[in-house]
């Protein structure tokens, strides 16, 4: 904030202000170039734009009874109308400090709802809260909080020792279960491998069976087609062989071998009457 009180002066861009008369609000001073009566008028300026504040680290205490610091940074501006800048005069002393003491109350409030494991994933949340509440708190004061953003979250040592080695046999967890896994799957793929050669085997010996029972049936089919009317012949072809393999004599006629012509099975007839000639 600056004060002006002589009679010619500049608004800048950025700023805002009043001007008082003895004392009394008069009016509302915009941009540009003003002209007040010395002595009787006085103008007090004030910057609009977001001043940036650090909360320094804070000692909260969790919902479960563990002591932690946070800090954290807030954008705060004044506002841009009349009220709002009239506000930031009248209705608030030193509207920092005041902002500022509020966020570290709020913080603690914050942090005491939340366990320590609940803190430590729940920043955005703990952010958008702080930056609701205090922006609600702060409008008397002609405030606007425009975002709150929470830097630190920072537990004991012996807290920090506990969660490392926890995180250490969680991955170690993790590294043994993908181990595992990966284990089953190539298990698993052995097996399909597996079933998949005995499928095909299977698939190969009942195309070789069928290929050879095919091949017996044309063969069949052939033997049935050749000799089909030829019974007779074939049953002397074997005569003849029976009696070959038995040392028999036999008869060639002028028509071949004749098989019912062997000696010693001619009908008695013809031999008496072959004797008697």
């Amino acid at each position: 904030m600056r004060t002006i009180v002589k009679p010619l002066y500049v608004v800048k861009q950025y700023e805002r202000g009043i001007v008082e008369c003895f004392g009394q609000y008069k009016r509302f001073v915009e941009p540009g170039l003003h002209f007040q009566i010395p002595i009787v008028e006085i103008t007090r300026i004030r910057d609009i734009r977001e001043h940036t504040m650090d909360i320094e680290p804070q000692p909260v205490i969790t919902k479960d009874n563990v002591e932690i610091k946070v800090d954290g940074l807030i954008w705060v501006r004044p506002g841009l109308e009349t009220k709002d800048i009239q506000k930031t005069f009248y209705n608030i002393d030193n509207w920092k400090v005041a902002v500022m003491e509020l966020a570290r109350t709020n913080l603690r409030q914050e942090f005491g709802e939340l366990t320590l494991d609940e803190s430590l994933i729940a920043r955005d949340r703990i952010s958008q809260n702080l930056q609701r509440v205090l922006d609600e708190m702060t409008d008397e004061w002609g405030l606007r909080v425009c975002k709150v953003e929470i830097r630190l979250i920072d537990p004991p040592n012996d807290i920090k020792t506990a969660m490392h080695k926890q995180k250490t046999a969680e991955q170690e967890r993790r590294a043994m279960k993908l181990l595992a896994t990966g284990k089953f799957e190539a298990a698993e793929q052995e097996k399909l491998a597996a079933i998949q050669l005995a499928e095909g085997q299977r698939e190969a010996a009942i195309k070789v069976a069928e290929g050879r029972a095919k091949a017996i049936e044309l063969v069949n089919e052939a033997a049935e087609k050749f000799f089909k009317g030829s019974a007779k012949e074939l049953k002397l072809i074997e005569m003849t062989e029976n009696s070959l393999k038995n040392n028999s004599k036999i008869i060639v006629t002028d028509k071949g071998i004749s098989p019912t012509l062997l000696i010693g099975q001619l009908p008695m007839k013809e031999e008496h009457e072959h004797v008697n000639t």
